[in-house]
């Protein structure tokens, strides 16, 4: 017999974590699914969270679920992998891998994204330490670097966003380097952009593999032609998708990028009982901004099951 509660939680990360510790002061019961995976597992330390900075993810994770099973008895934990999600008349059933179910009145998808890592021999080796898909989040630690290099190789390239990304590198580094491993068109494109500003140069000789260097974010460059460079630190965004089969299964709505699409501010999808926050709903995937949605989330949350508790309509 499934196991009720008022919502399921998807997701032990920040936006799982902050939508809980909203629905708690509600006194909503539900239930945080953590399958222990997580986008930033290789990072040591975490940057733009107040009274957090330089503590480890792993830390503030485990910080803030004893914070919540200590003081919020509405408030469990499954360390369980979410296999399925069926939608009911007036919820939603989940069901993990061992066939365990759960039902919800509400479903909060908090899942984060999986990475769609480029085909270049170490580049999953150098990723976290070397290569940064945030510059916000790291950057600053390698700052006076005399290169840094912005990888331009996912299709379709935004010539506008990776402008922007490489002038906020620049404030780490000395010059800034477009690789369009063997895309001259695309290496054209970037050079017609850059007369005003000399910090910036393409290169578009073929990658053949990457190898992370011996200190802070370095990496090494080396190319087909047998030649090889060093970089302060590389920046590069890859391709993502929301984590898990849910989607899929409940027919939500995705961008073409792979995000859920969420309806501002609340974070509701397409189908109105469900809401998503963190990675797996933003184009900006950082720590701050997943917990502001999951914050808005269990906020909307919350008022939607107070007003249905009396029969009447919810604010928004």
């Amino acid at each position: 017999m499934a196991r009720i509660v008022d919502v399921l939680i998807i997701g032990g990360g920040p936006a799982g974590l902050t939508a809980a510790s909203i629905l708690a002061r509600q006194v909503i019961t539900c239930v945080i699914f953590d399958n222990g995976t997580y986008r930033n597992k290789l990072s040591n330390e975490m940057h733009t969270v107040l009274t957090a900075e330089n503590g480890s993810p792993e830390a503030f994770r485990a910080k803030a679920r004893q914070e919540l099973l200590q003081k919020y008895e509405t408030i469990a934990f499954q360390d369980t992998t979410i296999a399925k999600v069926t939608k009911l008349e007036g919820g939603f059933e989940a069901e993990d891998r061992d066939g365990t179910k759960w039902q919800g009145k509400k479903l909060i998808l908090a899942t984060g994204v999986e990475d769609i890592f480029p085909a270049i021999e170490g580049y999953a080796e150098c990723w976290a330490v070397g290569i940064y898909h945030c510059i916000f989040c790291k950057g600053f630690e390698d700052r006076g670097a005399d290169s840094c290099g912005l990888l331009a190789i996912d299709k379709p390239m935004n010539i506008q966003h990776a402008m922007n990304a490489a002038r906020m590198a620049s404030q780490f580094s000395k010059r800034v380097v477009f690789y369009t491993n063997g895309d001259e068109a695309l290496a054209a494109q970037f050079v017609a952009v850059f007369p005003s500003a000399p910090v910036f140069s393409s290169d578009s000789r073929k990658i053949a593999k990457l190898v992370k260097g011996p200190s802070g974010g370095q990496v090494i460059i080396h190319f087909e032609n047998g030649m090889q460079t060093t970089e302060g630190f590389i920046f590069h965004k890859p391709l993502t998708k929301a984590k898990g089969p849910f989607a899929e299964q409940l027919g939500l709505e995705t961008t073409p990028e792979g995000d859920l699409v969420v309806k501002p501010p609340f974070a509701q999808t397409s189908d109105k009982d469900v809401f998503a926050a963190g990675d797996n709903a933003s184009l900006f995937k950082m720590v701050t901004v997943a917990m502001h949605m999951g914050g808005l989330a269990g906020a909307q949350v919350a008022s939607r099951l107070a007003a249905e508790k009396l029969g009447q309509t919810s604010l928004f």
